[in-house]
Order: structure tokens, then C-alpha cells, then sequence
């Protein structure tokens, strides 16, 4: 009888775990280009609890980042995308793309910029607003 009520519970806590993965491929897509100071666009909407992939494409020669530190911290971020989020940013090299697939965390305004040096100061800044 132990045995069967814990087959049970392991079995209705794997069940709930699966229910909870995000179908990534019916995500919604976001293109996110990031220039010399400037995100377009430099406001996303997302709704909470939906699924994303944020496709963040640099155009300019130099590097530029996307740190949106207290909007990282809050998403629940694909495990395999993880690694692309470092200290709550992600850093893109001249012409690179990088995509972060994830989960839109609680309603709320996250705030975006470029911590480069200076690019925040010329106007690489944004928000993402979660409703």
C-alpha cells in the first residue's frame, strides 16, 4: 500500500511539472534591435505568465548589451537560454543575435538600458511593461 501512494505522489508531482513547461514552439516572438543608443522598440509589452522569444538583434559594429536586471531576475528564463544571461544581461557583439526564450513574470514596469559606458547617458534606455 506504501508503495502504491508513493507511485502516486511521484507520479502527480511529475504530471504538474510537465503541465508547467512552456510550449516554446507557440511562443510569442519580440524582435528587439539594439543600434547606436537606441533599442527599437524602446517600449515591449508582454503579458504575464504568456511565453516569449525575445530576439535581440545588434546592428551596430560595436557591442551593446540588454540589462534588464529586476525583469531577468523575475522571468522564469528556458533552461537551455540560461547560460545566454549573465548577472541579469545579455551582452551582444557587433551584427550578433541572440535569442532568450521565457516566461513573462508579474505584472509591472522593468526597466531596460545599456550599461556600456555612456550608452544609458545618450539615450539606450527602455522598459518592459508586463500586463
Amino acid at each position: 500500500m506504501r508503495y502504491l501512494l508513493l507511485a502516486l505522489t511521484l507520479l502527480a508531482l511529475t504530471s504538474s511539472a510537465r503541465a508547467q513547461a512552456p510550449d516554446w514552439g507557440t511562443a510569442h516572438e519580440i524582435d528587439v534591435h539594439l543600434s547606436n543608443f537606441h533599442f527599437t522598440p524602446d517600449k515591449i509589452q508582454m503579458r504575464h505568465g504568456e511565453a516569449y522569444r525575445l530576439h535581440l538583434v545588434n546592428d551596430a559594429s560595436g557591442g551593446h548589451n540588454f540589462d534588464a536586471g529586476t525583469f531577468f531576475a523575475a522571468a522564469q528564463i528556458a533552461p537551455s537560454d540560461q547560460a545566454k544571461v549573465k548577472k541579469d544581461t545579455v551582452e551582444l557583439k557587433g551584427g550578433e543575435t541572440v535569442d532568450i526564450r521565457l516566461v513573462a513574470p508579474a505584472a509591472g514596469t522593468y526597466k531596460l538600458h545599456c550599461s556600456h559606458f555612456l550608452h544609458s547617458s545618450f539615450g539606450m534606455t527602455g522598459e518592459i511593461v508586463v500586463s
